[in-house]
């Protein structure tokens, strides 16, 4: 029988086509660092969180002014009214950590250009342009820090509509220059990215870059691999989303779950906790925390992560909708911790009517049950010899039986697994199957393939 090394050898796997302008596929000639990735491959799950002026009257981010909704003054204008006055960063980081996230990104500055640190390579800062008046970053950062366990992203958008050298302001609008025609125009935008760069990276030294908004130009006109190049240089160790023109570490597909497993080797599902990523007062169209739960072990068991957005209001206060959405994770990753971590992408979805994983020895698979079970769990075409079967989280132990496994036959039986009601959790469970070797599968006629790295 033929063995092959990964079921991703054998699947005929397309690029994910984003829903999002920014998002993108990594540059297939950039060469992987899969020590250097390893952490993100464990994570599974991080907290995204978008927060600005534009939480004030509850308008989209930035897009509102571009696309033509309100006027760029009357966006600008929310500055004046953003207080952060419920602001508790040891409070924000307290609700990640206790997500069971392990790592979290935040929108330094969105594309209206407007920072929540006190940037020196421009005025447009809450230092400068709200009644907060002071660094809004510095002090979350210093919180997820002292946690330990939660690594740190920083979200930086390319573009800045607010910009003077920014050539576009407005979806439809005549562009304020030509930058084939005024190079050096654009070389001192250019420089201003550097700037702000060079500032987060001497003063947070981020383990993530999250870049935003690179289709409004070429690789070649962000200067994208000399950026980059910079930034490792710089700090060897930061990871780099794919949205900087495919010169990055990994996938970022956005809001819908994708359907088949992204070609990316590392990626992430950018999502929105309701349809909105920063506050709007009007969106209480939020997610459950069981659908949440279902789009995170789809995400595992498709070998990515979930990064979920969270929209603080504009005094810093998070919506009690979020926090339970949060606390809820939490409890199932507390519970369900080792199906969780350091797990990699399951089987193919005919072997067991489920989502599933497998340890990174490859020798447990984990099903996950986002439903309680009428009748027996079936699980076909396993060929390895069963260790144990068990529930995660459970002291009591379900009943298993293997049917139809003739000794003459290579083919192997069906196992069926009965899980009592006292052992399902209360929204998703896990059975966890140990083998006596990486977990393989008889795919019919004669072929075999092997659940390891």
């Amino acid at each position: 029988m033929r063995k092959f090394l990964t079921y991703c050898l054998l699947a005929i796997i397309p690029v994910l086509t984003s829903c999002s302008q920014g998002a993108g596929s990594v540059q297939e000639n950039m060469p992987v660092d899969t020590a250097k990735m390893q952490w993100f491959d464990n994570a599974k799950l991080g907290i995204f969180i978008h927060w600005g002026i534009y939480a004030v009257d509850g308008v989209s981010e930035s897009w509102s002014f571009h696309n033509g909704y309100i006027s760029h003054e009357d966006y600008m204008a929310q500055a004046k009214r953003f207080t952060a006055s419920s602001y508790d960063p040891e409070a924000w980081a307290d609700l990640i950590a206790g997500s069971g996230a392990k790592y979290t990104v935040i929108t330094s500055k969105h594309h209206d250009g407007v920072a929540l640190w006190d940037t020196k390579a421009d005025d447009k800062s809450l230092v400068k342009m709200s009644p907060a008046a002071r660094d809004v970053l510095t002090p979350f950062v210093d919180a997820v820090r002292r946690r330990g366990g939660v690594k740190l992203g920083l979200y930086y958008s390319l573009i800045d509509w607010s910009h003077p050298d920014y050539p576009n302001i407005y979806r439809n609008g005549p562009a304020k220059y030509d930058i084939a025609a005024e190079p050096e125009r654009w070389q001192k935008f250019l420089d201003f990215i550097t700037a702000q760069l060079d500032e987060l990276t001497a003063q947070y030294k981020p383990d993530l870059w999250w870049f935003d908004g690179d289709w409004e130009q070429s690789a070649e006109t962000w200067k994208a691999k000399e950026l980059t190049d910079k930034l490792r240089s710089d700090n060897p160790a930061c990871i780099i989303n794919s949205r900087i023109q495919g010169y990055g570490d990994y996938g970022t597909p956005e809001i819908g779950v994708p359907v088949v497993r992204p070609a990316d080797r590392y990626w992430e599902l950018c999502y929105t906790i309701n349809d909105s990523w920063g506050f709007q007062h009007k969106d209480l169209n939020f997610k459950s925390p069981q659908m949440v739960l279902k789009t995170l072990v789809d995400c595992i068991s498709n070998g990515g992560n979930l990064l979920l957005d969270i929209g603080p209001r504009e005094d810093g206060s998070i919506p009690e909708e979020e926090v339970a959405v949060l606390k809820e994770l939490g409890r199932w990753t507390s519970k369900h911790s080792e199906a969780v971590y350091n797990t990699r992408a399951g089987i193919p979805g005919d072997h067991v009517k489920a989502y599933t994983s497998v340890s990174t020895a490859g020798d447990v698979l984990y099903i996950y049950l986002p439903y309680k079970p009428i009748g027996p769990v079936e699980v076909k075409g396993l060929v390895d010899n069963i260790k144990k079967v068990r529930i995660v989280g459970s002291d009591i132990a379900p009943q298993w039986k293997i049917f139809n496994k003739l000794s003459w036959s290579e083919v192997p039986g069906l196992l069926e697994i009965t899980v009592p009601d006292d052992a399902l959790d209360s929204a998703i469970t896990v059975i966890a199957i140990e083998t006596d070797g990486p977990v393989s599968l008889y795919r019919g006629s004669g072929q075999v393939i092997t659940m390891n790295e």
